[in-house]
């Protein structure tokens, strides 16, 4: 099978370090407007391209890492060539270009998936295990500002992972949501019925913080995405007063958890799903949703 990447900045570069690595892919080729840029690509043993016209005529598969406006345009040319198609997140600029592309894949025989990529971060799967009837959620993702990231608010850019997750894998169904930030810092609290879940995301921390936390009636379960480790937090056994002080004995659980590079179990299941002819598990549909409930918190916002 042969792989294009379209687009090679940080997350494109990675895109060809992967598809590189993979047994099933015979070749890579490579595709930026930034020639000087691209020509990097070649470490990895890619095939530079003159134009996206060019890459797309020679390959089965392509990676779109280009910026979020290009996203409409250069998937409507794929999928028109009949190229299978890894759109990174968030699948379009706005929802009524998402729309317009669903219906353009709706016509055409092509797998198209979306890089929500925390989805296949090993802990979300384990905690989807564990967790069976959360009453409270609370996910922090916050990061220094970066230069790379231009043209999209923290919602776009940070929160929409974990709408991903709370939205696909933990939740479903009716939903109240109250929000309060700006570009770059916000606040989102949703419920579903009783359970109450609360996001925030910043690109003005100064450390970096990938965390969730959630309470069930009989437990708690803490994880961290960035170091994939996950700890169980058990109802104490007993209730002490020592020395006129409350004590209590918890059970501790650390959960194991296979480590991997998400992003090269996303496009290993990219691979596999082109080769079945089987749907990406974060369908164009899935990912509009998660596009529409962006809009809906920036509208909140104030955006």
């Amino acid at each position: 099978m042969k792989a294009g990447v379209i687009g090679t900045g940080t997350m494109g570069k990675n895109h060809v370090r992967i598809y590189s690595e993979l047994k099933d892919v015979d070749e890579v080729y490579a595709f930026d407007t930034d020639k000087e840029n691209v020509k990097s690509m070649k470490e990895y043993g890619a095939i530079i391209s003159d134009s996206m016209e060019e890459l797309l005529e020679r390959v089965d598969v392509v990676s779109i890492c280009a910026p979020t406006k290009y996203h409409l345009d250069i998937a409507k040319t794929a999928v028109e060539n009949g190229v299978h198609c890894m759109i990174e997140k968030p699948i379009t600029s706005t929802t009524k270009e998402g729309e317009e592309l669903l219906n353009l894949i709706e016509a055409k025989a092509v797998i198209v998936g979306v890089g929500h990529i925390e989805r296949f971060n090993p802990i979300v799967g384990e905690i989807a295990k564990i967790v069976k009837n959360p009453l409270y959620v609370a996910i922090r993702r916050h990061n220094p500002a970066s230069a790379r990231i231009t043209d999209s608010t923290v919602v776009e850019d940070l929160m929409i992972h974990d709408i991903d997750i709370i939205f696909n894998v933990l939740f479903s169904g009716d939903y109240e949501i109250y929000s309060a930030g700006n570009e770059d810092l916000s606040k989102v609290v949703i419920k579903f019925g009783a359970s109450v879940v609360a996001l925030s995301a910043s690109r003005k921390a100064s450390k970096k913080i990938r965390e969730v936390y959630i309470e069930e009636e009989e437990f708690t379960v803490e994880g961290d995405f960035m170091n994939q480790e996950i700890y169980v937090y058990k109802k104490p056994e007993r209730y002490d007063i020592e020395a006129e002080r409350y004590t209590q004995e918890n059970i501790i659980e650390k959960v194991l958890v296979n480590k991997v590079e998400p992003l090269k179990e996303e496009l290993k299941t990219f691979i596999a799903c082109v080769q079945k002819g089987e749907e990406f598990p974060i369908t164009p549909v899935q990912a509009l949703n998660n596009l529409r409930i962006c809009e809906e918190i920036q509208r909140l916002n104030g955006m």
